[in-house]
């Protein structure tokens, strides 16, 4: 195991770049969650920008190699610039986490030390993807991670029966006002079809009573949400991956998964604990702290959660392979 109590700061020239991207959360917290280990191979399940690859190979050089998923291309292209300097030790799968599984067979790797996950947006779909995420910005309604996905937002927004779009709101975003935004909405697609984030924005604004507005998040925070979880399956692919994930991990190998939400945490939470392939390391979520809550505000409701893997069916090695070939992409150099 690599002490991360005694590994230096990342230097300044990282301090600048972290500054000006998208800024990783509980990162300490990550690294001794890992329990990263001198020659182990760790997945990255959400690679993103790479903030968190970066940080497990700026400051544990003892880590073998870190294998990033993501299938968002124009993510991955930045993520790839960004972890330019360790091209040596990072591999970049574009792929859906969903069939880590798969690639790893298909690159021939039996079993992981450890596997990560941040579920939470970047601030490059926020802030620079185009793609409608955010409602202080006029862009399309789209909000694929995927741009190669069918479902865009405006598909569910403009064509979903109200019943429909009231349920997805009601339990994606878990919005109160969920029967009245989605009557809003449907009375304001009959006059004219969304088809900006803003235009969503202020039809979901108009539709809670101002008195009702939530003070300390902007009163679509919880559609937009919803339609994010939903045009991109998060839920269903979150599930999937906790199932599958514990046999791509060796003896003793850990899985830490970040959420940013109580419907992403409850998954896990429950996963952890009755999933018999997996001991739960956190009795409770870890937290950020206040400091870093104070930097980065966008960490606040960050909850981590870490299991073991302590045995059970294994991934199938070179037979396999041989007999199956499955169908994958392999990994890109830097």
């Amino acid at each position: 195991m690599i002490s991360t109590a005694a590994i230096s700061p990342p230097n300044s020239e990282l301090a600048v770049k972290k500054e000006t991207m998208h800024v990783p959360v509980m990162v300490s917290e990550v690294l001794d969650g890992l329990s990263l280990r001198s020659g182990g191979i760790y997945v990255d399940a959400t690679l993103g920008l790479g903030g968190h690859t970066e940080a497990i190979l700026s400051r544990c050089p003892e880590v073998r190699m870190v294998i990033g998923l993501d299938y968002d291309t124009e993510a991955m292209e930045k993520a790839k610039s960004r972890l330019a300097p360790f091209s040596d030790r990072v591999r970049f799968i574009r792929s859906n986490f969903i069939h880590l599984h798969d690639v790893l067979l298909y690159n021939r790797i039996e079993q992981v030390d450890g596997i990560l996950m941040d579920l939470g947006i970047s601030s490059f779909h926020l802030e620079n993807s185009g793609r409608g995420f955010s409602f202080f910005r006029d862009e399309p309604l789209d909000m694929r991670m995927d741009p190669s996905g069918a479902l865009t937002a405006a598909d569910i927004v403009n064509k979903f029966p109200v019943e429909r779009l009231t349920d997805l709101i009601q339990t994606y975003g878990e919005e109160r006002w969920a029967k009245r935004i989605a009557k809003r909405i449907y009375e304001r697609r009959n006059i004219e079809m969304i088809l900006s984030s803003t235009d969503l924005a202020e039809v979901i604004a108009s539709s809670i009573p101002r008195k009702y507005h939530p003070r300390r998040i902007h009163p679509a925070t919880r559609t937009f949400q919803a339609l994010r979880i939903a045009v991109n399956r998060e839920l269903e692919n979150l599930k999937e991956a906790l199932d599958s994930f514990p046999p791509c991990l060796r003896s003793g190998g850990r899985v830490c998964i970040i959420s940013f939400h109580s419907m992403e945490d409850r998954l896990v939470k429950i996963a952890f604990r009755e999933d018999e392939r997996l001991k739960s390391l956190t009795k409770k979520p870890l937290v950020p702290s206040l400091e870093e809550i104070h930097g980065n505000p966008r960490a606040r409701s960050a909850k981590l959660r870490i299991a073991q893997y302590i045995g059970g069916p294994t991934l199938r090695g070179q037979d396999y392979y041989n007999d199956c070939n499955p169908k994958g992409p392999k990994c890109d150099s830097a």
